[in-house]
């Protein structure tokens, strides 16, 4: 299934959880912390502004990015979990 974000909305796939800390402990499912890092999936056509244009999003499909702790909704599809945010949730593009 392809989801296609309105607006200024981006789809993103959350990076997986580190499964060991850096001294080779494994961690549990419950101790791990959700990345706040993932890949673009697809982008809305941009935010609308004022003056009735659309402003291009900064991010494309494929880009990963960095984004706030509490960023966007999460939503359960075939493929597992993706994060529908705003582009502003957005804090950097890892190059």
């Amino acid at each position: 299934m392809r989801i296609e974000p309105l607006g200024d909305k981006i789809v993103v796939k959350r990076t997986e959880a580190e499964k060991t800390t850096a001294g080779g402990i494994v961690l549990p499912d419950t101790a791990r912390e959700k990345p706040q890092e993932g890949k673009v999936l697809s982008v809305g056509a941009g935010k609308m502004l004022e003056d009735g244009t659309r402003a291009k999003p900064q991010v494309g499909e494929g880009d990963r990015v960095l984004f706030t702790s509490y960023a966007g909704s999460e939503i359960e599809v075939d493929d597992g979990s993706l994060l529908i945010m705003s582009e502003s949730d957005i804090l950097a593009v890892l190059q």
